[in-house]
């Protein structure tokens, strides 16, 4: 495995898959009979802080605007606050992407044939996924850290409501994220869905399936660290 392939690949280096950029360019904000766009990051932040950790299963699209491509990928996540966060890539994949509430670890595998991972270490605020996950992992605020808006759902194609927020502050690691948000009455606020556009206008989808707020999960979990003839290899 050549050490670029880390680089070229997504934040969590994970696959996705189709997700047209034509819908997302061209939503328009939602009518005013919806919530206010306050009202619906108030639901998101009141029900994720009743809970200090979430397991779920995971969809993984990305869309590579640049090079044409798109990948999928499947797994478990899991986040733990304060700024935990791991996923569990399902095989053929196997890769491991997690973070001790202060440092982000990238594993890959070894290729068929060969004995030998590859795993990368940066900084939470360096890479894209911690930085846009920040409302889930308990590290950032909708009305410090964001700008955001209601975009029309229905449009969408989501039963809910989106919610588009932007940094108030310029980032390399994105520049939007949308969030697909439960407003069913009794589970106001989860998010099934999370799609994160970066600077190339490529994509980074998330759909959270089977979420369980309820079971705590250990921190052990989040001291993983890659087998020890693994390379480490830069960004």
């Amino acid at each position: 495995m050549k050490i670029g392939k880390i680089g070229r690949r997504a934040v969590l280096g994970g696959g996705v898959a189709a997700l047209a950029l034509a819908p997302f360019a061209r939503a328009l904000a939602q009518p005013a009979s919806a919530p206010s766009a306050s009202t619906v990051a108030s639901w998101v932040e009141t029900y994720y802080n009743r809970s200090s950790s979430m397991s779920a299963r995971f969809v993984q699209r990305y869309r590579n605007r640049v090079h044409q491509t798109t990948q999928v990928s499947r797994g478990m996540v899991r986040f733990r606050r304060p700024g935990m966060m791991r996923f569990d890539y399902d095989a053929p994949n196997g890769k491991v992407v997690v973070s001790d509430g202060t440092n982000l670890t990238v594993y890959e595998p070894p290729p068929e044939g060969q004995t030998r991972g590859q795993y990368y270490q940066q900084a939470l605020g360096d890479a894209q996924l911690p930085a846009a996950l920040g409302f889930l992992m308990g590290t950032s605020s909708f009305t410090r850290d964001y700008r955001f808006r209601l975009l029309d759902a229905a449009q969408l194609e989501f039963q809910g409501q989106v919610l588009e927020l932007r940094p108030r502050r310029p980032t390399p690691q994105y520049t939007r994220i949308l969030l697909f948000v439960d407003a069913t009455e009794g589970s106001q606020g989860i998010i099934h869905r999370v799609v994160i556009v970066d600077h190339s206008n490529s994509q980074n989808r998330f759909d959270f399936e089977q979420q369980n707020h309820s079971q705590p999960v250990a921190e052990s979990a989040f001291r993983w660290r890659p087998p020890a003839n693994a390379r480490r290899v830069q960004p």
